[in-house]
């Protein structure tokens, strides 16, 4: 019986003489080499396959952060699957993670008690969004910079999916101004106490101006956030009213004024914004005990709000994020 040889016919062979000519190269048609080769050709394209189904990016606002303030991390996962997916805890891992090194490459591990990211269901070719603070997942609250990457879990290939690297940076601000005050009977906690602190910081191109809420004698920080830019030149004025909250009124622009009410545990219950006329706002203690803002015109009536922190994605105009 004869056997079949295949045949690769390779583009070009050169002569004797210099001319290029078409050549073939005769093997057996399950050569050993064959053999080794096509398993491997099949797992690397099912590997790139499976590599391009999600695309995981992550980024985040800014590169700078006060200790305990916020650190929201944007995670944007889109689907290339080709079909719609359900993203969801299975075979003990969370569909959603995030792995964090510190500023000498050590691992950090998140915080317990974190509630699990409820099931994403995702459209064929779809881009979806989260945002996630980061502070009550993991300790960042140390100086120093942060490594950071996420992981997608996909329980129908049972894979992971990355997102590249980001790095962030924790420091503290600088502090102008602390008062301590005792919770009020008939609060749930009467009898603890509160410090009240405001701080600046300066980034490249503007000084924001925080508040944090503390009990320094058992070390918990209830809030720490941005109450908006500041001009350096001009001093916050800061009153406590007879509930013992906070009132601070600075001055967010040349002739703009801003003013936030903030409660014994971080909760930013009131802002509203003033521009100076010919008096400028301050704030001024009633008769009853209460503080209000005197002088000038109301640019956006007072608002309450009863969030212990104010998310960054939902911040109200005034005070502003940092952008």
């Amino acid at each position: 019986m004869t056997k079949t040889r295949a045949r690769i016919d390779m583009p070009f062979r050169i002569s004797s003489s210099g001319i290029l000519s078409s050549f073939v190269i005769p093997i057996s048609p399950l050569s050993n080499v064959t053999r080794r080769i096509l398993p491997a050709l099949c797992v690397f394209l099912f590997a790139t396959v499976a590599e391009g189904q999600i695309q995981v990016d992550l980024k985040f606002k800014r590169l700078q952060y006060i200790a305990y303030e916020p650190v929201v991390a944007t995670v944007a996962i889109t689907n290339l699957a080709g079909r719609d997916i359900e993203l969801h805890d299975a075979d003990g891992q969370s569909w959603l993670g995030f792995e964090l090194t510190g500023s000498e490459e050590q691992p950090i591990a998140p915080l317990a008690g974190a509630n699990p990211e409820p099931p994403l269901k995702i459209a064929a070719g779809q881009r979806v969004t989260r945002q996630i603070d980061l502070t009550p997942l993991y300790p960042v609250h140390e100086f120093g910079a942060y490594h950071v990457r996420t992981n997608v879990y996909f329980a129908d290939l049972a894979k992971f999916f990355y997102s590249g690297t980001r790095v962030f940076e924790v420091t503290d601000a600088r502090p102008i101004w602390q008062q301590t005050v005792g919770i009020p009977d008939g609060n749930a906690a009467s009898g603890d106490v509160r410090t009240y602190s405001l701080m600046t910081n300066r980034f490249p191109d503007h000084t924001s101006l925080y508040v944090r809420v503390q009990d320094k004698d058992s070390g918990v920080v209830y809030a720490t956030y941005s109450l908006g830019r500041t001009i350096a030149l001009e001093q916050p004025q800061a009153e406590i009213d007879r509930a013992n909250q906070l009132h601070v009124l600075h001055c967010a622009a040349p002739r703009a004024w801003s003013y936030a009410r903030i409660g014994l545990n971080g909760e930013l219950l009131a802002h509203s914004s003033f521009m100076e006329t010919k008096s400028r706002p301050r704030l001024v203690h009633s008769g009853n005990g209460e503080i209000a803002v005197r002088g000038g015109i109301v640019e956006a009536p007072a608002q309450t709000s009863g969030s212990k922190a104010p998310k960054l994605s939902a911040r109200p105009a005034e005070p502003t994020n940092d952008r």
